[in-house]
């Protein structure tokens, strides 16, 4: 199992990055609010799982332990896949997932692409004795202000949004919901974490 990687950046994307560990380039999925805090020619350490599949070997990084470990314990529930778990952290902090599931709050938890009322109780039931209290930290927020997006930044973002399980017009509704306050200057990854809160209300 590889734990963590430390090394330099090579590569950012909406939801990936690539680290150089060795002289070797390391695809790490991860959420876009991890990927959105790094950038190209930084040193980083990530925690990471491997996901082994027949066909594939899937490295995920998060920037904490706790991330890491609330990742490998939702998919302990029958149905929860890498990408839904990933989905989850992308939509909330590991506090944010273990405080909904001690309260049984399904509310917080369908806000999740892919989590219906079935899948909330589900996860409730079988994990809201596994999950520590939450510590009280939380994920930084970003707010770019003003102006419009571009098309280009637009579609980028409403792919983004189809591949991590919400619907094309879900997507579609939360970009045009942030636009209008949207910094043309703002990176995509910024753009991203707008429309996942705005999802996520």
């Amino acid at each position: 199992m590889i734990a963590s990687l430390s090394g330099r950046v090579g590569h950012v994307g909406l939801d990936r990055v690539v680290i150089e560990v060795g002289g070797v380039g390391m695809l790490v999925h991860t959420t876009p609010r991890q990927a959105g805090e790094v950038r190209t020619g930084q040193d980083v350490t990530v925690s990471t799982t491997l996901v082994v599949r027949e066909d594939s070997l899937t490295l995920f990084g998060f920037g904490s332990a706790s991330e890491r470990d609330m990742f490998e314990t939702v998919q302990t529930v029958s149905g929860v896949g890498p990408r839904l778990a990933l989905a989850m952290l992308s939509v909330l902090t590991p506090d944010e997932v273990s405080g909904a599931l001690r309260a049984g709050d399904l509310a917080t938890l369908t806000k999740i692409p892919g989590v219906g009322k079935k899948s909330a109780e589900r996860l409730v039931l079988e994990l809201k004795d596994k999950v520590g209290m939450p510590t009280g930290s939380a994920g930084a927020d970003v707010t770019p202000s003003a102006a419009s997006l571009g098309d280009a930044k637009r579609d980028q973002v409403a792919e983004a949004l189809v591949g991590l399980g919400w619907s094309a017009k879900q997507a579609t509704d939360a970009v045009a919901g942030v636009s209008a306050a949207a910094d043309p200057e703002a990176s995509v990854a910024a753009l991203l974490r707008m429309a996942l809160r705005e999802l996520g209300r």
